[in-house]
Formats: structure tokens, sequence, C-alpha cells
């Protein structure tokens, strides 16, 4: 219980730093509100789980030793986001009427679950917590399978937790900024916070 309440503490002080997560989430709740951000934080969170599975497999720890891999994560994580950009851009969210805008918004909830799912797998640092964070509180005292698996379910946990926070804080601006003669420059704005994020994203991963 003690490695536990300090791996709990661990988590909660990694995911409440600012990151490109955190970043991605608040632009896309605050452009496409509330249920986009919280699709795209399942979808995180499912990558997440993924990479953890993948580590305790030893392919975290391939990666993280091969700079060629590394280095394919991480330009193909940037790239990914700055299309994101780029398509945000381009988003000129025309009219609809409720039924086709109830059809569009299934799959919108699809489309950024499955982006927030390819930006955790592409992202080369969520494999570098499982290999250079995670052991630290692995012990002798049990299976050391049963104990990856239990710290990786409550980082996944934390992690979503913290960044559905995120989802609902900037979801309650997005009223405020739903106006017909500022929406386009609104998205474009954040288009180019999200390009910003993406660079930030290049940085933070670099060794």
């Amino acid at each position: 219980l003690p490695v536990l309440t300090a791996f709990i503490i661990t988590c909660i002080i990694i995911e409440s730093t600012p990151g490109p997560n955190m970043g991605y989430l608040a632009i896309l709740s605050l452009d496409k509100g509330r249920s986009a951000g919280i699709s795209a934080v399942i979808g995180i969170a499912l990558g997440l789980l993924i990479v953890g599975v993948a580590a305790s497999m030893g392919l975290a720890s391939v990666i993280s030793n091969s700079p060629f891999l590394f280095q394919a994560l991480r330009w193909g994580g940037v790239f990914y986001m700055l299309y994101l950009a780029w398509d945000s851009w381009r988003d000129t969210n025309a009219a609809l009427d409720k039924s086709e805008a109830r059809t569009q918004e299934k799959i919108a909830h699809e489309k950024y679950f499955r982006r927030g799912l390819i930006v955790n797998l592409l992202n080369p640092k969520a494999g570098l917590f499982y290999v250079a964070i995670l052991p630290s509180f692995v012990t002798q005292d049990s299976t050391i399978f049963a104990q990856t698996l239990v710290l990786t379910l409550a980082f996944v946990a934390i992690a979503a937790a913290i960044h559905s926070i995120v989802v609902m804080a900037a979801s309650s601006i997005k009223p405020f900024l739903e106006n017909s003669k500022r929406q386009i420059i609104v998205r474009r704005t954040l288009a180019v916070l999200l390009a910003a994020v993406a660079l930030w994203f290049a940085w933070d991963t670099a060794e």
C-alpha cells in the first residue's frame, strides 16, 4: 500500500504538469466541445494502456534503446499533430440539419477517439514512463507482472481523470465563444495553437 500510494502521488504530479496531451485536449474541447474532448480522453487512455502492455512485453525498452525507432515515433507524432492542426484550420463547420448533425456527431466521436489513440501510440515518452519510472515502484514481494498490471491501470485511471478535468474546464468556456462572426477566427486561432502544441511535442520528446 505505501508503494502504491507513492506511485499514485507521482502519477498525479506528472499528469498535472502541462504537456502535449493536456494542450491538445484543451484546444480540442475549446473548439469542438465536451463530447469531442471526452472521446479523445478515452482514446488516449486506451493508447496508454496499450503502451503499458507493450512495455511489460519489453517493446518499449526496445524502442527507447533504438534511436531510429524512437525518432520515427517522435516525428510521426509531430507530423500527425500538424495534420490535425491543418484539418482544424480548414474545417468550415457548415450548418447541418438535425438528423445530419446527429450522424456527423457520431462520426466525430469515433474520429476524436481515434485521434487520441494515435497521438499516444506515436508518443515515445509514454513508453519511457513505463520503462524509466514505473519499474522503480515494483517490489520483489509479489508477482512482477501482477504489480506492473496494477500500476499500469492506476496510471491510466489517474491520467484519464486529470484529462477529463481539463476537458470539462476548457469546454465550459466554449459557449462564450460561440458567435457566428467569430467562429472561423476562433477555430483558426486554435489551429495555430494546435500547431504550436505539435512543436511543443517535438521539443518535449527530444532526447
